[in-house]
């Protein structure tokens, strides 16, 4: 599984700033899809990739971690930079239903809407739990299942920040 070689998207950040993937150039990309109403994949992932983040230290400072939603019913601007003040090392990204749908293609991402009583707004949104690693040049170099050890995400990407 791998993403094209070179993704695009035009959302907008938790700032209410318009983004696209070349706002990221010189920089890796470090891309996530969620939503912020998920109860335990994203918060797990948002976790263990900022903990990734922490234990590269200065390596860090070359890496935009990207949290894109896949419900923007719910996740505004305003909601995204409410939910990531526990993930302060990511950026929210949002946008239209269409942009959004454009993003997960670009990702080859699966998400869809599915009815659940069980939620206060009746709907859940199962989706794709892989990180990926987009290069400064916007081309994809490597993915990161979700149940992929921390320690060897940090192996991993620390060979791709420092080479």
């Amino acid at each position: 599984m791998s993403a094209p070689t070179t993704p695009t998207f035009s959302l907008v950040d938790h700032h209410g700033r318009p983004v696209t993937e070349r706002s990221y150039r010189g920089r890796w990309q470090l891309v996530f899809f969620g939503f912020t109403h998920c109860k335990a994949v994203c918060p797990r992932a948002l976790q263990r990739l900022s903990a990734t983040l922490d234990d590269l230290a200065g390596l860090a400072g070359v890496v935009s971690p990207l949290y894109v939603t896949v419900d923007p019913d719910r996740d505004t601007p305003e909601v995204m930079k409410e939910f990531l003040r526990s993930y302060p090392h990511f950026t929210g990204l949002t946008g239209s239903a269409e942009d959004i749908e454009e993003a997960k293609n670009a990702f080859r991402v699966f998400a869809r809407r599915k009815e659940d009583p069980d939620d206060p707004d009746g709907y859940s949104m199962p989706h794709t739990a892989i990180t990926y690693l987009i290069s400064p040049e916007g081309d994809y170099r490597d993915h990161f299942p979700d149940s992929m050890r921390q320690e060897e995400l940090t192996t991993r990407l620390r060979s791709h920040l420092a080479g």
